[in-house]
C-alpha cells in the first residue's frame, strides 16, 4: 500500500447504514456520533454535510477544541450561555462565560458502539469534563412503518454533584428548505436578526396557524441571518426540499418545561448570495430542562417522516399538502 493509499484509508468516517427500502439513513459513531445521511431511497441526502466530515475525519478533542462543520444531525445540551461555566478543564472559556463552540467531547469524539443491527444502531458518548453528562443515542428505523426514523437521547450526569441541563436536537439542511412550524400566534414566536453591513434580516410569514421561513422574497442585502424561538402549538415541524417532505416529531412540552433563553423549537439560518451552496438552516428542538443527581438520566426523542413530495415548490403548494395530510394523525 502506497503512503497516499494509507493516507487516504484513514480519511474516512466510519459510515453504518440502515434501510428498508423505503429510507436510507447513514449514521457514524465518529465525530461526536452523528447522522450524516438520510432520505427516502434513490432521493438525494436531505441533510447538509460538511467537507470536514471527509477533510477532517479524526479531530483532536481537548477542552481548547474548536467546533468543526460536520453539520448533519448531532445532539447538544441546552442552554447555550451555560455551556462552558460549570466546568474546570478551560478556565478561560469559563470566566468569559463562552456561548461557542458547543462541548468537544459532545461534539467531536467518537463513540463506542454498544449495538449494530440492520435496523438499529446504539452509540455511547464519552464522560464529558465539560457539561458533566455522558449521552447514549439510539438510531433506529421504526417496525410497520417504512417512512419512520426513531431518535433516542438518554443524557446522565457522571459528576458527583447535580447538573442541569436540556437534551438540543440539531438537524442542519439547506438553507433554501421551506420549513413551517404549528403556531398559535405570533407572540409564540421570538426572532433575533443577526444583522450587520453584509446579512439583512430574516424574513418569514405567519398565516392558517403555520409560521415560516419566507425564502422566496428578495434578498437586499449579501444574505440573511438570524435565529428564531419558538413555543409552537403542537409537536412538529415540517421541512420540504426538492421531492422530500421531512416531518420531525417530538413531545410538545408546556413553556414552562423549556429553558426560558430558549424555545423548544429553534430555527437558525445562515446564506450568504455568493456562496449558496455553504448557506446553512438549522432544525432545532429542545427536551425539558431538568436538574440531574449524580448518576440520574433523563430522555428524549425524535421521530422522523420521510415522505415523496411531487407538487411545486410554492407555500401555497406545500401549505395545501400539509393540510391534505392532516400531519399529525397521518403520519402517527
Amino acid at each position: 500500500m502506497s503512503l497516499f493509499t494509507a493516507l487516504s484509508a484513514q480519511a474516512e468516517i466510519t459510515r453504518i447504514p440502515l434501510s428498508n427500502g423505503t429510507v436510507a439513513v447513514e449514521v457514524t459513531p465518529d465525530i461526536g456520533g452523528r447522522v450524516v445521511s438520510v432520505g427516502l431511497v434513490d432521493q438525494p441526502n436531505f441533510l447538509r454535510v460538511g467537507a470536514a466530515v471527509v477533510s477532517e475525519p479524526n479531530p483532536a478533542v481537548t477542552p481548547n477544541a474548536n467546533n468543526i462543520a460536520y453539520f448533519g444531525h448531532e445532539t447538544w445540551v441546552g442552554p447555550q450561555s451555560q455551556w462552558w461555566v460549570h466546568q474546570l478543564v478551560n478556565p478561560a472559556r469559563a470566566a468569559a462565560k463562552a456561548v461557542w463552540p458547543p462541548d468537544p467531547f459532545l461534539i467531536l469524539a467518537k463513540n463506542t458502539l454498544q449495538e449494530k443491527t440492520p435496523q438499529r444502531v446504539i452509540m455511547q458518548s464519552p464522560n464529558s469534563p465539560v457539561s458533566g453528562v455522558a449521552m447514549q443515542k439510539t438510531f433506529a428505523l421504526v417496525d410497520g412503518k417504512p417512512n419512520q426514523i426513531r431518535v433516542d437521547v438518554t443524557a446522565q450526569n457522571i459528576r458527583d454533584s447535580s447538573v442541569a441541563w436540556d437534551i438540543w436536537f440539531n438537524t442542519r439542511v439547506p438553507h433554501t428548505t421551506n420549513v413551517y412550524v404549528p403556531v398559535a400566534s405570533m407572540n409564540d414566536v421570538r426572532v433575533e436578526h443577526f444583522t450587520d453591513a453584509t446579512y439583512g434580516q430574516l424574513e418569514h410569514n405567519f398565516s392558517e396557524g403555520l409560521f415560516a421561513l419566507e425564502n422566496f422574497s428578495p434578498v437586499t442585502h449579501q444574505g440573511r441571518k438570524g435565529k428564531i424561538f419558538i413555543q409552537p402549538e403542537q409537536g412538529w415541524l415540517a421541512a420540504f426540499r426538492d421531492q422530500q417532505l421531512l416531518l420531525i416529531q417530538f413531545p410538545l412540552q408546556p413553556k414552562n418545561a423549556i429553558h426560558p433563553e430558549q424555545g423548544q423549537i429553534e430555527l437558525y439560518q445562515e446564506f450568504l448570495n455568493a456562496n449558496p451552496d455553504e448557506g446553512l438552516l438549522e432544525l432545532e428542538v429542545h427536551a425539558p430542562y431538568k436538574t440531574l443527581k449524580p448518576d440520574e438520566s433523563m430522555s428524549a426523542t425524535e421521530t422522523w417522516t420521510l415522505l415523496p413530495y411531487s407538487g411545486e415548490q410554492t407555500p401555497a403548494a406545500q401549505r395545501a399538502f400539509l393540510r391534505g395530510l392532516g400531519v399529525i394523525n397521518a403520519v402517527d
